[in-house]
């Protein structure tokens, strides 16, 4: 009878199971030198073609329409196809995302560099290169931004957006026009087919990253939402939160700055200051260094001043970039001007991402990451056409006064919504 109870007991028992781990691993510590790497290169590839384009379209034509438009094609995009790309990153794996823009960048590089080496590419081509390169840009971009929470935990996130921001900041304005000049001095050729590579070679490091970077899908017998009101899901949510609307509406303004002072300064660098080539270059680099500055010394700024101090010294340094060419011909000051606004920029660039990733859904985040970036690329442009018409009409230095009054204005919707409350909340 005991025997038969014993039986019994050991037949009615559940089933065995090992443990279960309550909580899924944190990502590997590597994953952030990936993505780290893999924005740096594409970053430096980005910069060299973003200098190479342009001046090849200038050795085919000296029509200055036709040359802007050659650099126009990297940044239309954003405007026209970000928030569709948005939708994507919220549906499909992002790393594969990532290497479908890769996979564009190279069939680019290749066209070009077979043109290159036969009769040269022509102004066609180059525009269609452009737009392809721009499209990527807009698709490695979102689905980076919103890879980061699924690849890094918490605790690394303010350091790999500090790492990425810059590796962004000193390939595209600093590293890569240096190289570019380089690599087209030795041949085109050399140069496009050199580029096409390293996009090739960051596509290959993406193959260590480890983790599940798909979406989660939605509930099963949920009804296909169609996609624009996916689009206008994301642009609402992105609307109805106080912080991320107030930060889109100030990130466009200091856009606008930024797109201006970029601008302005070629005309008011050759003429009013009576720069060189090799000084205007100084002044520029002054940009990429304090980006760089920023990446490095983001995390200690955080701790002495607090997340919110750390951005209200972006709104001021900003400021000061477009002020200080309305005062001052000096190019030390200048530069020193630049210097403060690529630092602060980096700044509000990390704490911008961090605080979105900690606030925005993971099933919402491509959306979101493309919307908040349309508000930046797209005031760029609209900021440097402002800025012609103000110096045409009364000259670069009362143009850098209006948009450093700009800037300073963007304090006060900044101190009104963005209290510490609310980036804490």
């Amino acid at each position: 009878m005991a025997a038969l109870t014993a039986r019994r007991k050991r037949t009615d028992a559940p089933p065995e199971h090992p443990a279960l781990p309550k909580h899924p691993a944190p990502p590997p510590s590597r994953n952030t030198a990936v993505l780290v790497g893999f924005t740096a290169v594409t970053n430096l590839a980005d910069g060299v073609v973003k200098m190479a384009l342009p001046l090849l379209a200038a050795q085919r034509t000296d029509a200055p329409l036709q040359i802007t438009a050659v650099a126009l094609t990297f940044t239309l995009p954003w405007l026209l196809f970000a928030l569709y790309i948005g939708v994507l990153a919220d549906r499909f794996d992002r790393r594969r995302l990532l290497w479908a823009a890769n996979a564009l960048r190279m069939a680019a590089m290749g066209g070009l560099t077979v043109a290159a080496a036969t009769q040269g590419p022509a102004l066609p081509q180059l525009l269609v290169a452009g737009a392809v390169l721009g499209i990527a840009d807009v698709l490695a971009a979102t689905s980076a931004s919103a890879l980061v929470p699924a690849a890094v935990p918490p605790a690394r996130r303010e350091r790999a957006n500090a790492w990425m921001v810059g590796a962004e900041t000193v390939g595209q304005e600093f590293a890569g026009p240096f190289v570019g000049g380089l690599l087209l001095a030795a041949g085109t050729s050399l140069a496009l087919g050199l580029t096409g590579v390293a996009y090739a070679l960051a596509a290959l490091s993406l193959l260590l990253l480890a983790g599940r970077f798909r979406p989660a899908p939605p509930p099963s017998g949920t009804v296909a939402v169609p996609t624009r009101r996916r689009i206008a899901e994301g642009l609402g949510f992105l609307w109805r939160d106080p912080v991320l609307r107030t930060l889109s509406l100030v990130v466009a303004v200091l856009a606008s700055v930024w797109g201006a002072w970029l601008g302005l300064m070629p005309l008011h660098a050759t003429t009013a200051m009576e720069l060189g080539p090799r000084e205007y270059g100084v002044l520029l680099s002054a940009l990429g260094v304090g980006g760089l500055v920023g990446a490095v010394s983001v995390t200690w700024v955080n701790r002495l001043l607090g997340v919110r101090r750390a951005m209200l010294a972006d709104l001021l340094g900003t400021a000061a970039m477009v002020a200080l060419p309305a005062l001052t011909t000096n190019i030390w000051a200048v530069a020193a001007g630049a210097l403060l606004g690529g630092t602060g920029g980096t700044l509000w660039s990390v704490n911008a991402r961090t605080l979105a990733q900690r606030r925005v859904p993971d099933a919402m985040l491509g959306r979101y990451s493309a919307a908040a970036r349309m508000f930046t690329f797209g005031a760029m442009p609209v900021g440097t056409a402002l800025a012609g018409v103000l110096a045409a009409a009364g000259g670069p230095r009362p143009a850098f006064g209006v948009f450093a009054a700009a800037a300073l204005a963007t304090l006060l919707p900044f101190l009104k919504y963005l209290t510490g409350a609310a980036l804490r909340s």
